[in-house]
């Protein structure tokens, strides 16, 4: 004898789907807000270190004025076009670095975050 399918609730949503879903949507949501500010902090952080490499072949002239234009491409305030680059004997090397911090204003999380880039490298 076949049994019949049982009467209930076949098919439709659970509650713990539905926080599930609003969970993953949540995550979703603030990591992109907050993976923006690292995805920018980490390009700044490339464009200085490929300037530090060409820096045998350039003064700091031409390197502050590239790391700021970069800067300003990706987005960053102010605050992070004010670029210190310290050419240091010994041992021979140049230190390029800068800081800033940008705040994320999201529903029940604001936070500001501190970054403090740097590229060393030798001459």
């Amino acid at each position: 004898m076949v049994k019949p399918p049982p009467r209930g609730r076949r098919g439709a949503s659970s509650t713990g789907c539905l926080v599930s879903l609003l969970f993953l949507v949540g995550a979703l949501y603030y990591g992109v807000n907050i993976g923006e500010l690292f995805f920018r902090y980490y390009r700044l952080l490339d464009e200085m270190q490929t300037q530090a490499q060409l820096a045998p072949s350039l003064d700091d002239g031409t390197i502050r004025r590239r790391i700021q234009a970069a800067a300003q491409d990706i987005g960053l305030p102010p605050a992070a076009q004010q670029i210190r680059i310290v050419r240091r004997a010994s041992p021979r090397e140049i230190v390029i670095e800068t800081q800033y911090s940008e705040t994320v204003n999201l529903p029940l999380f604001n936070h500001t975050f501190d970054f403090h880039p740097k590229a060393t490298q030798p001459l």
